[in-house]
């Protein structure tokens, strides 16, 4: 069976050295705010290219306390907008609505599976505050268009960075191109922990101090609460194992580049669209997404026959071979926002219909992904 992911096999790839640095852990004794989080705050911000990291629970608590963060400031209050893509994870609008904004759902490029910078600014009103610029699949987001819309009203440019770990642009390292950026360390992503973990950078110190003081109660110091916080801090052991993971980051990125490379060159069935390929230097390639042949200019999501996509997954497991659908429901149509069902998104439906993720990652193989390639094209 070629996985769509091995965590046993990724984590394998440094064992040593996460072993080592889990015991010196529970060896110290000391397991919450201690040197390893400071350490890795500090690693990660260097490599980011901000002056601050902030450690948080999950990539979710990282947005929310951004949004609350703000609010804090008097910067946004309840009911302001925040402009979000329709296909995005739900984790991105949950944090929205967590802070009473209004999520503003705007379509996808269907080349690129980003939000469309051109449609941005007719979803802005008096309202808006900010856009979330969400780096899906591991593909950089960033855009002169976005910046220049930020800047024009006045918006806080924030970054969904959680699938994008190490991604550059010319402008420079994801993480690093708006006003603050979100972070998830789950351990599936391209720098995972070995449970949940986030975190917060940017070049705002006054922003900073706020969210440190957010993730623990709202205190600055000890039993003293400057704001009604939370509890989302990031524990030692994950800093630790984090601190020893960034190291390989920029070296397993690459090798996520090569799968993604032999796909696009070696695929070749009628049945399948392929990411566009302009994409692939800034591009991290946290997934590999195609579209399973749906005819998205007839495309109709009430439609609940045999779909291709599920054809084809079939012939693959049935090939040893496993897939993943990310997402096969988007968000307008979950029923936690049924206020949205209303919407007509049909480059977001078709997306979620026909969107199938193939195996890659730094302990995939390029004979797995040789095979990969050939069962797909011989798939009729």
């Amino acid at each position: 069976m070629i996985p769509f992911l091995s965590l046993i096999q990724r984590t394998r790839l440094h064992a040593e050295e996460i072993n080592n640095a889990v015991a010196e852990v529970v060896n110290s004794g000391w397991y919450l705010l201690g040197k390893r989080l400071e350490q890795f705050e500090q690693e990660y911000a260097h490599y980011i290219g901000t002056r601050h990291c902030v450690g948080v629970s999950n990539g979710l608590d990282a947005i929310t306390l951004i949004y609350r963060a703000y609010i804090e400031l008097g910067m946004m209050q309840p009911g302001d907008e925040v402009i979000v893509p329709a296909n995005t994870y739900i984790a991105s609008i949950l944090a929205v609505s967590e802070n009473g904004l209004k999520p503003v759902l705007v379509e996808p490029d269907v080349n690129t599976l980003l939000m469309n910078p051109e449609l941005i600014e007719q979803h802005i009103t008096p309202r808006t505050k900010s856009i979330l610029m969400v780096h899906l699949y591991g593909r950089c987001a960033w855009s002169q268009i976005v910046q220049d819309v930020c800047q024009k009203y006045d918006l806080r440019l924030v970054e969904d960075n959680a699938q994008a770990h190490g991604c550059r642009c010319e402008k420079g390292m994801t993480g690093a191109l708006g006003d603050a950026a979100a972070h998830s360390f789950y351990p599936t992503k391209n720098l995972g922990a070995l449970g949940d973990a986030g975190a917060v950078t940017t070049n705002d110190n006054q922003l900073a101090e706020i969210i440190r003081t957010l993730r623990n109660y709202g205190s600055s110091r000890k039993y003293v609460f400057d704001y009604k916080g939370r509890n989302c801090r990031m524990d030692e052991l994950q800093a630790a194992v984090l601190s020893v993971k960034l190291k390989y980051l920029d070296e397993e990125n690459e090798k996520r580049r090569k799968i993604a490379s032999y796909y696009l060159e070696h695929l070749a069935s009628p049945f399948i669209s392929l990411p566009d390929p302009m994409a692939i230097n800034s591009n991290v390639w946290h997934l590999f997404p195609v579209y399973c042949g749906e005819d998205k200019s007839i495309f109709k999501w009430e439609d609940d026959g045999p779909r291709l996509r599920d054809r084809l997954r079939q012939f693959l497991l049935a090939e040893d071979i496993e897939t993943q659908v990310h997402y096969p429901i988007p968000p307008h149509r979950q029923q936690c926002y049924d206020e949205y069902s209303s919407l007509s998104l049909p480059i977001t439906d078709y997306i979620h219909a026909a969107e199938l993720s193939l195996p890659i990652g730094p302990e995939l193989s390029l004979d797995n992904a040789a095979k990969v390639v050939s069962a797909i094209n011989r798939f009729v």
